[in-house]
């Protein structure tokens, strides 16, 4: 890391980067944008030996959570294109990890669905996010471990039902 703060021309992401009052939100949106990052997920990935990039990661990772999906939706949660989901699709089918078929619900549509070797794959990938975990939580007492889990579980399902309040009436005014 250089004197800017920067580590291989990338700038590192801390809570200060951020200008929302909240420290909490502040340090969340770094977290998510550390781990969301395909180029820090893909050099992790490629330095711990994995041959799988890390958009296929991630399509393997929603197809064994949520199952089958069109390839509209899979655009969504992969946040990128039509065409782009068909490479990535066409590749994990090359290697015998997806397979199309035809959606029961609307024969004029296709699904994606693992195959038993790519539900193999899929737990591997969830295998090595528990890795991630447990390299970030070495140093912590199993208290502390389940204290955070059982609040961050708070969050969680408090932010979805303020989302589901927000979706209805938008923002409250400011306090």
């Amino acid at each position: 890391m250089d004197e800017s703060g920067q580590q291989g021309g990338k700038r590192s992401l801390h809570a200060g980067d951020f200008p929302y009052r909240s420290d909490l939100l502040a340090n969340l949106s770094a977290l998510i944008l550390l781990w969301d990052s395909p180029a820090l997920q893909g050099e992790i990935l490629a330095k711990s030996g994995e041959s799988i990039d890390q958009q296929s990661h991630a399509t393997l990772r929603h197809l064994l959570a949520w199952g089958p999906m069109r390839p509209t939706a899979l655009a969504e949660v992969l946040a990128t294109g039509a065409s782009h989901v068909s490479k990535i699709v066409r590749r994990l089918e090359s290697d015998g990890l997806v397979e199309r078929t035809t959606d029961p619900a609307d024969r004029r549509a296709t699904l994606i669905s693992l195959t038993t070797a790519g539900e193999e794959a899929a737990r591997g990938v969830y295998a090595l996010g528990d890795r991630m975990i447990a390299e970030v939580l070495a140093e912590w007492t199993p208290e502390d471990i389940r204290r955070y889990t059982a609040l961050t579980e708070r969050f969680v399902n408090d932010a979805i039902t303020s989302a589901a309040r927000m979706l209805e009436r938008g923002l409250l005014p400011p306090a």
